[in-house]
């Protein structure tokens, strides 16, 4: 009886324990459900919002206002395509610049660098990010716009000279501010965040796979591209992508050294726009009406330009799990 009698209380403490952790684990499901919750419904208001605020724009133009080349306040004849066209190149132009360097700068932080430098050149790097977009702006109107005028454009006009195609791309007067200085403006400011990445994703290598290369004869350039890189290939997309959502993204640096013209020139050299750089320099003083709506219209097809990029980083990165097993 004492025995029994003894048992009883322990059970039932128990079970109150098993019945508080089951509460607190509800609790923490619902919370961290409300949280995830509010996220989405956060994306689809702001979604919902610009579609709203964009619906007389486009029922005004139809689907031509995509592909429209022309952007013209005082006549309301507004089209989207010379904003599309600048901020897709300026990125394409910063990602070809910042991936070749980025791996290149993770690589050195990962593999050749002396170890007392690799601490302060990696913070050094993760720094570079942490500068406001329009320090890069003032920077690359300012100091890196005339030198790319007076010491670089003209060479390369003579360098492409009588290339067809080619040509064409670096034809126009040396201004410094254009299509190709915001995409480099831009490759700057992108760099930081693919380094940091790759240089994560490359330390997570096991040593043994890298001593294994190294020890059957293998250069460091075959370690990088047979072992590290199909390694953290998911990694990589990942950080490529988020250069690329920057670079799609930003407005103040690409406002200051993009020329702000809506015209689509086949030359980098000339001036341009880009989606973000028209929100910012219009949005203040837009009109009620189809002018302010076609901003609302611009910001809805960045939206779903970065969707689209996602979207298909998602995919990349899915594929590059299913081919390794995981």
């Amino acid at each position: 009886m004492n025995q029994a009698a003894n048992t009883t209380p322990s059970v039932d403490l128990h079970a109150r324990r098993v019945r508080l952790f089951k509460l607190q684990d509800t609790l923490f499901h619902q919370i961290t459900l409300i949280f995830a919750l509010a996220v989405l419904v956060a994306l689809l208001g702001i979604l919902a919002s610009l579609a709203i605020e964009a619906m007389p724009v486009l029922k005004h133009f139809g689907p031509s206002f995509l592909w429209t080349n022309q952007w013209s306040v005082p006549d309301d004849e507004y089209g989207a395509v010379i904003s599309i066209y600048g901020t897709v190149v300026t990125s394409i132009i910063a990602l070809v610049i910042a991936v070749p360097v980025s791996f290149g700068i993770a690589l050195f932080l990962t593999e050749t660098c002396p170890v007392w430098l690799r601490r302060p050149l990696g913070t050094a790097i993760e720094l570079l990010a942490g500068v406001p977009s329009i320090i890069y702006g003032i920077w690359g109107l300012f100091i890196f716009a005339p030198l790319f005028a007076e010491h670089v454009q003209p060479h390369l006009q003579s360098f492409f000279e009588g290339m067809p195609v080619l040509e064409g791309w670096f034809a126009g007067p040396p201004i410094g501010i254009g299509i190709l200085t915001a995409g480099i403006v831009l490759s700057l400011m992108v760099i930081p965040f693919i380094a940091s990445v790759m240089r994560d994703v490359f330390e997570t290598v096991p040593p043994v796979l890298k001593e294994s290369a190294y020890g059957i004869g293998c250069t460091t350039w075959e370690v990088a591209t047979h072992i590290v890189l199909p390694y953290t290939r998911v990694g990589v997309i990942g950080g490529i992508m988020l250069g690329l959502g920057r670079a799609l993204g930003e407005t103040m640096a690409v406002t200051f050294v993009i020329g702000n013209a809506n015209r689509i020139v086949g030359s980098l050299f000339s001036p341009g726009n880009s989606i973000a750089s028209t929100l910012a320099n219009e949005f203040g003083e837009a009109d009620p009406g189809l002018h302010i709506s076609a901003l609302f219209a611009l910001g809805l097809v960045l939206f779903i330009i970065t969707f689209v990029v996602l979207a298909i980083s998602r995919w990349l990165i899915h594929r590059g799990t299913v081919k390794q097993g995981i």
